[in-house]
Parts: structure tokens; C-alpha cells; sequence
């Protein structure tokens, strides 16, 4: 199935909103709770699954959505449409300051791998699905770049990321990431989760215990700040919320 083509506009920089403008009879597939706005004449649906082939019995759509669950996501996408005559728009947003990436997958050989958090929305058409890691047990204990989504088709897909993403371009070279950092990659490079070396690095060095190793000729998206990063920050800044009554009055 081919995409349907539409056209968007990034609205803002630290905490950017995404307005995807859909021609009659045009559909964007979404996360559930991503909408912001939508003018008149789009219309909403729930869906198992991402759409992209219409004809895919029940099982076939159970077993695609399920397979989603382990990435942590919902069995159910939303599909916006618009059943009108003119243009409209309907807007997203990422749940966490950072950007929204624009990926004209038509450029990345159809195919995106991103982490298993980053997608935000596409094009209907394009195909959801899960990869996993090649060495399951460096996978279990490399944290977030473990599970990874992979994402096929020839229009726009729109990936979130947090603090500011980097694109790097590989020419046959060789990229090694901290695995939260990682946005996501496109179809040529190769993936894989080393270990630290050396003891010393591992335990005082404050980087983790795995790295992500890209390797070959493609684009890489670095992000600046993991939620998961900024989370642990957060929680290790929190005042302590176990009932203590020390200082209030």
C-alpha cells in the first residue's frame, strides 16, 4: 500500500507542536492521546493495528498488535481522516520538551528503525513493527536500546525526541552512542549493544554499561536528552514524598 502524501508544518522549538495538513480523504495514524487540536471535517477511529493492509484478517492484526505490546505501546492506533472537501489540519505533540523529526521515509530506503518511544505519528500506509537486537543477552541489559521499532513505507513519518537531535550522516563508518541517546537510524546501518570495556570504565565512568554501535552508510538521529534521563533527574530532585512531617507546620 502506498502512503497517502501529506504535508505538515513544525510549530515552535523547544516544545514543538506537529500540524499535519490532510487532502480529502487523507489519514495520519497516531499514538493514542498524541492529538492537540483537529479542525472540521476530521474525523477520529481506533484501530488494532497501523492500516496499512487493508485486507489483514483479524488474527493477522491481533498478532501485528501484540507484538506492539512489547514495546510497551497500545494494541490500539488512531487514524485521522478528513471526510470533507477542503483541507484541514489536526495537530500533535510530543509529551516531554524536546522535537519532532520529520523522516520522508522515501529517502531512508523505505525503512526507519527508531527507539521503541520516538514514534509520534505517519502517513497511512506505512507499516509498524518490531526489531530486536541481535545479541539478546547484551538486548536485556542495554536499557532502552533494546527494543526497537521499525517503521516501513514511502511517506512522512514524525519521530519524537527529547533536549536537541542531531542527525549524523555515516559513510562506512562507525558511530558508538550511550543507547538512551539514540533516536533512531535508517536502512543501511548496522545495529548492535557492546559492553563498556574495562572495569574501572565501567563501574566510575558514569556512562552505563552499554553503548550502541552503529555501523555502515545511513543517517543517525542522536538525541540530547533521553526522557528516561531526565526522569531519573527529576526523581533524584524530588523531595521525599514518603509522609514525612519534618518542617511543616
Amino acid at each position: 500500500m502506498k502512503c497517502h502524501k501529506v504535508d505538515y508544518e513544525i510549530i515552535g522549538n523547544s516544545m514543538p507542536m506537529l500540524e499535519v495538513e490532510l487532502d480529502p480523504g487523507e489519514t495520519v495514524i497516531a499514538e493514542a492521546g498524541s492529538m492537540n487540536y483537529m479542525e472540521q471535517d476530521i474525523g477520529f477511529e481506533t484501530k488494532m493495528g497501523d492500516g496499512a493492509d487493508p485486507d489483514q484478517g483479524l488474527f493477522s492484526k491481533m498478532f501485528s498488535a501484540g507484538k506492539r505490546m512489547v514495546t510497551g505501546e497500545s494494541l490500539f492506533m488512531t487514524h485521522f481522516s478528513n471526510s470533507g472537501a477542503q483541507k484541514r489540519k489536526v495537530a500533535f505533540a510530543a509529551p516531554y520538551p524536546g522535537m519532532v523529526v520529520p523522516v520522508d521515509m522515501s529517502q531512508t530506503g523505505e525503512r526507519l528503525y527508531c527507539q521503541k518511544d520516538a514514534f509520534l505519528c505517519a502517513a497511512l500506509g506505512t507499516r509498524l513493527s518490531v526489531a530486536f537486537s541481535r545479541k539478546l543477552g547484551a538486548g536485556f541489559f542495554g536499557g532502552e536500546g533494546f527494543i526497537l521499532q521499525k517503521l516501513e513505507g514511502d511517506g512522512m513519518a514524525f519521530i519524537q525526541a527529547g533536549g536537541t537531535v542531531v542527525k549524523k550522516e555515516l559513510n562506512n563508518e562507525t558511530l558508538r552512542i550511550d543507547t538512551g541517546c539514540l533516536v533512531g537510524f535508517s536502512e543501511g546501518i548496522e545495529y548492535d549493544i557492546e559492553m563498556v570495556k574495562g572495569l574501572k570504565s565501567m563501574f566510575l565512568g558514569g556512562e552505563g554499561l552499554w553503548l550502541a554501535t552503529l555501523s555502515g552508510t545511513g543517517t543517525v538521529w542522536v538525541q540530547s536528552l533521553p526522557f528516561s534521563r531526565l526522569a531519573d533527574r527529576i526523581i533524584a530532585a524530588a523531595p521525599d514524598m514518603g509522609g514525612s512531617d519534618k518542617g511543616e507546620s
